[in-house]
């Protein structure tokens, strides 16, 4: 299998284990920046360089796509899909899964349980867009943060009104949800590779924050999802059209809620707590798909 790495860093771990694990598979692998690449889009058909040289034949590629390049490099990704390149998390599955608001619609429109959310534009209606939400606390949430960042927790209504003006003036796009107490400040990400859960683990806020985020000083160990949670997990992934996929998920009264569909999971905590080859599953999963549809010969 020829396959491609979109990343802006040959050195993170995420990268450098997918690289490995894709090698030790005897594939042959190579990391692109997505910034660095340019395309002709015409009728007559789709080209890409790379450096000033072009760039083709790839059986897959693997998007590593950080949300500051949202943009251009789902466009990129979309020009590798457009040369018939596999990916397991197409283009607009990201561009779903990075738009909070949007994902949220699409998962409760399948049934899938979530905080309730709430999203509205003219200040002269915060007052009654917090009341279809019920009593604080509330989750304030940029609609395009990641990894624990642009997330707030207000436990006044004078408090979640005020956030929500101040963002509003900074023309900032987010979103308020219930706060899940009983959660404790704990969430479950499922990595979702294909049609499994290939690991679990549960991550603790440290004291004094709700977020459990690792790269806010969050505590992972490895869990075994229950069943009720790796169906949400799987469902979640499937709506968005994500074949691999970090889905966060808190315990509640009410069964799992999704909190969160990261279609670009980092590797190095999943595989750090549960002690897992979750890059080694992702390699597998793209070469199975292949073989099954007859696009290359192992």
């Amino acid at each position: 299998m020829k396959l491609a790495i979109l990343s802006r860093n040959s050195k993170l771990y995420s990268t450098r284990r997918l690289v490995e694990a894709a090698r030790t598979r005897g594939h042959t692998v190579r990391v692109l920046d997505p910034l660095r690449c340019y395309m002709r889009i015409a009728s007559d058909g789709f080209s890409m360089h790379y450096k000033g040289k072009p760039i083709s034949g790839y059986d897959a590629v693997i998007p590593r796509i950080g949300a500051s390049i949202t943009r251009y490099g789902t466009a990129v990704l979309r020009q590798f899909e457009l040369m018939g390149s596999h990916t397991p998390n197409p283009s607009d599955a990201i561009l779903r899964a990075r738009d909070k608001l949007r994902a949220h619609q699409l998962l409760a429109a399948q049934g899938i349980g979530m905080p309730i959310t709430v999203f509205g534009d003219n200040p002269d209606d915060t007052v009654d867009l917090l009341s279809m939400l019920g009593p604080p606390p509330h989750v304030i949430k940029l609609n395009e943060g990641t990894q624990g960042a642009g997330v707030m927790l207000t436990e006044k209504p004078s408090a979640s009104r005020s956030v929500v003006e101040a963002l509003r003036g900074l023309y900032a796009n987010f979103v308020v949800q219930e706060f899940i107490g009983e959660a404790q400040g704990a969430d479950l990400r499922c990595f979702v590779v294909g049609d499994r859960v290939v690991a679990a683990m549960r991550r603790q806020a440290p004291e004094g924050d709700f977020r459990s985020n690792l790269h806010r000083g969050g505590v992972a160990e490895s869990v075994l999802a229950s069943t009720d949670e790796v169906d949400v997990a799987l469902r979640a992934a499937r709506v968005l059209g994500l074949s691999v996929a970090g889905v966060d998920l808190i315990r509640s009264s009410r069964g799992p809620l999704v909190l969160e569909v990261n279609s670009t999971p980092g590797l190095e905590g999943i595989e750090q707590a549960c002690g897992e080859d979750v890059a080694g599953a992702i390699i597998a999963d793209i070469a199975g798909h292949l073989l099954a549809a007859g696009k290359f010969n192992q």
